[in-house]
């Protein structure tokens, strides 16, 4: 299964360059930075699929400039914390932003 999953993100990360044409968004300097955030979010996308204790449906992904975002809603407490545990050990990653709200 970790092989469909990181072929999937490979070809998520593609479209998304090729329907960009490669544009550079928002704050980010270069095309390099942006393709940088891309792979980030594809790579904690993936992550978050192979893992058991995190539902990847429910929390969405931005990156800018190495910065990650979390966001959307977690079961509990344990899921919110690992979900930001797996986006930290991604490479490239700068920082978390942990905005991913508790369902009560």
């Amino acid at each position: 299964m970790s092989a469909r999953t990181t072929l999937a993100a490979l070809a998520a990360c593609v479209a998304l360059i090729t329907l960009s044409g490669c544009a550079v968004t928002r704050d980010q300097s270069t095309v390099g930075a942006y393709i940088d955030d891309t792979a980030i979010t594809t790579s904690v996308k993936a992550r978050f699929v192979d893992n058991k204790d995190v539902d990847a449906s429910a929390i969405s992904v931005e990156t800018l400039n190495g910065t990650v975002l979390l966001s959307g809603f977690a079961k509990n407490a344990t899921e919110k914390v690992r979900a930001e545990e797996i986006a930290r050990a991604v490479k490239g990653v700068k920082s978390v932003k942990n905005e991913i709200v508790l369902r009560g």
